[in-house]
């Protein structure tokens, strides 16, 4: 098992630079199915849900060619399946957004029930009233999501989402791009990653209007032809680092950033004693003093988001008085709330709203990561905390955050990522090791270099999996 080991009580200075978003780019890489010729897309996440998504694509039958870190390109030309692969789709919450991209591509998809985070209800019931408005007809058979059309193109319609629902809006635009006609999709979602997928679709020929606000207007095309393009800075890592300096103290450079994305967060932490210095594409970000209390209700953008709500609260955990939290969007986030009390923390909850009574100091503990966004904020509160914090299941964060051992290291935090089974009795058996390989090159050699018993092996059936043994 791989652990993060964080020593608390260190103020960070210095700049850490934001990767690529998250989550415009798990929508705009199953997007360039919808395109004929060859996408390059720029600014690409090092995370796991990404390297799923391009897994996915290439099962399909795309041609995937990585050109460095950060950049890759995608032919869709040859796509031999709308079948997706039920070990890697369940894995991952976005991989929904294939429904949309092979639909509107092929007139047909079968796309395996996706997986990701949980933290509550987070039904399909908007997607499948877009796509059947589009003239398609979507049932569940066998752990699958199909959907079909009868002349394999969609046609053009009117929808109202019934709530706001990213995740819709998103995957019916994909869907329109293709059809037969105009489609109008009204109390739509307005977040940043709505908008940089409607640009990254309109730079490849599509005709889409509107994205950002409630109304979005979808002008059906023929053919989408390849091209280049630049996902956006990620809101929620930036928001992250915020709140990790607002909790530790210190002076962080946020670099590579929109700072308008970023207002609403912003504002909050100013509200809570936290100085806020705008620039062009940067922030400064200053805690010297105490934290105040503040009240944060989730709501979506322009809003404060959801995806900040377990930030956010760590950061509260250290103010003075008493705070609410109200979560709006999800029904079931405040699961971690009981690892934070393992570290002091004065925390209650009655269905939506946390009442949080401010300590004066978290006390490190062992803790488990729930989900991606909760654990990126115990990794905050380990950073606050006095004492050695252990967190667990970091395969949630690495979801979602590029190196962010390496970018906390840079900014002063004592972080390391820690292989639990060297330590153990006996042979450990650790699956999933593509997750480390992402950040630690030839790690095995390394180890047996220093004489480690360490060997990695070729899981029997699953050719592209292979388990770590130590001992």
């Amino acid at each position: 098992m791989t652990k993060y080991l964080i020593e608390g009580g260190h103020p960070l200075h210095g700049t850490i630079e934001i990767s690529g978003a998250k989550n415009a780019a798990v929508a705009i890489i199953p997007a360039a199915l919808l395109v004929d010729g060859v996408c390059r897309i720029e600014n690409i996440p090092q995370i796991s849900d990404v390297t799923l998504s391009l897994k996915i694509l290439e099962h399909l039958g795309a041609g995937i060619r990585v050109i460095n870190r950060h950049t890759v390109e995608i032919d869709a030309s040859r796509i031999r399946s709308t079948r997706t692969s039920y070990e890697l789709a369940r894995k991952m919450r976005a991989s929904y957004y294939l429904i949309g991209s092979l639909l509107g591509r092929f007139g047909q998809a079968e796309v395996a029930m996706p997986g990701g985070c949980n933290f509550g209800v987070r039904p399909i019931d908007q997607h499948v009233k877009g796509f059947t408005a589009l003239g398609a007809k979507v049932m569940v058979e066998g752990g699958f999501i199909n959907a079909s059309t009868e002349t394999g193109r969609l046609k053009g319609a009117n929808i109202y989402l019934d709530v706001v629902s990213v995740g819709a809006t998103m995957n019916i635009m994909m869907a329109a791009v293709r059809a037969e006609g105009n489609t109008v999709i009204e109390n739509a979602a307005k977040e940043p990653h709505i908008v940089d997928l409607a640009n990254f679709l309109n730079s490849m020929g599509a005709d889409i209007m509107g994205a950002g606000t409630d109304v979005i207007k979808v002008r059906g095309v023929q053919r989408l032809r390849g091209g280049s393009y630049s996902i956006i800075p990620d809101q929620i890592e930036a928001g992250t680092y915020m709140a990790a300096v607002a909790a530790a103290g210190g002076e962080l450079l946020v670099k590579n950033v929109i700072p308008k994305h970023l207002d609403c967060i912003s504002a909050k932490l100013v509200e809570m004693g936290v100085e806020v210095e705008e620039r062009e594409d940067t922030l400064l970000v200053r805690r010297s003093g105490p934290l105040q209390k503040a009240n944060v209700k989730t709501m979506p953008y322009p809003g404060f988001p959801t995806d900040m709500q377990p930030q956010i609260t760590t950061v509260l955990c250290l103010a003075e008085g008493t705070s609410l939290v109200t979560e709006s969007v999800w029904n079931n986030r405040y699961r971690y709330v009981d690892e934070f009390r393992r570290m002091g923390a004065k925390i209650q909850v009655d269905g939506k709203v946390a009442v949080i009574e401010g300590v004066e100091k978290l006390t490190g503990a062992r803790i488990q990561a729930c989900d991606l966004r909760a654990g990126a904020a115990m990794v905050i509160a380990g950073l606050a905390a006095q004492g050695t914090t252990e967190i667990g299941c970091i395969h949630h964060i690495e979801r979602g955050y590029e190196d962010i051992v390496r970018k906390l290291s840079g900014v002063g935090a004592d972080i390391r990522v820690v292989v639990a089974a060297l330590a153990a009795k006996g042979e450990s058996e650790i699956s999933c090791v593509q997750y480390i390989e992402r950040g630690y090159e030839d790690i095995v050699t390394k180890l047996q270099g220093l004489g480690a018993s360490i060997r990695t092996v070729e899981v029997p059936g699953e050719s592209e999996e292979l388990e770590a043994h130590i001992g």
